[in-house]
């Protein structure tokens, strides 16, 4: 059956949009995880995520679901790597630029060595994708909207998501395995649209798909929201 699950961060129907915070919930390991089935109130509450992870990278820092990511990070004393195209938007966006365990890291997400060094910099053991080949600035000009979607259309390979999130998965691939419950927990999550329809594949795409069938998602669709992208 589906996992018992509280919300790992904000009630969303993508990392497009961010509705509410989940503040100081004692489930907030599931940023890293899914935790197992509890059925009784006496079970203890996981540990807090700062004594599973040193720093947490975040792509996509200042976007609209981003800052909320670095905010709930921060709160729960998580050292954060923002990892951001604008150092100067980080410093109007985010809640408090000036947080000692915060640190701003301007960074080409489409450059593998970037990434990689951001990463080695910092010794992060973790990170966050909340990045997208969009930008979520509201000022953002349709011009500016219409060539990103056509950089997407004929570069497929070339964006961000396309070379970010692997260099992220090469960066963090030696660093230390974390556990809870005697189980191993993911290094990376990825914020995204892109499974809202997983859970209507047939068999035969899923057979088809086979690597992208089996990657664990939590699916966030409130009130059906997203079905659209399925019809």
């Amino acid at each position: 059956g589906r996992p018992s699950l509280r919300s790992f961060l904000v009630q969303s129907t993508s990392h497009k949009t961010t509705n509410t915070l989940v503040g100081n919930s004692p489930y907030s390991t599931s940023l890293f995880s899914t935790p197992p089935e509890r059925n009784d109130d006496t079970s203890p509450p996981p540990p807090p995520l700062s004594t599973l992870v040193s720093r947490v990278a975040v792509a996509g820092a200042t976007g609209r679901t981003g800052k909320f990511v670095v905010q709930s990070l921060l709160s729960q004393k998580v050292p954060v790597l923002a990892l951001v195209r604008d150092p100067s938007k980080a410093s109007t966006v985010l809640d408090d630029p000036t947080d000692e365990l915060l640190t701003i890291r301007k960074t080409d997400l489409g450059s593998r060595n970037d990434v990689l060094a951001a990463l080695d910099e910092n010794q992060c053991d973790a990170a966050i994708w909340c990045a997208t080949g969009f930008s979520d600035a509201p000022d953002q000009s349709i011009w500016t909207k219409l060539q990103a979607l056509f950089g997407l259309a004929v570069t497929p390979k070339g964006t961000i998501d396309a070379v970010g999130l692997p260099a992220l998965a090469e960066g963090l691939k030696s660093t230390p395995k974390r556990v809870l419950d005697g189980k191993s927990l993911p290094k990376i999550v990825m914020l995204s649209s892109a499974g809202v329809t997983r859970p209507s594949w047939s068999e035969g795409k899923k057979l088809a798909l086979e690597g992208c069938a089996g990657i664990p998602i939590v699916r966030l669709n409130p009130f059906g929201i997203l079905d659209v992208k399925r019809e």
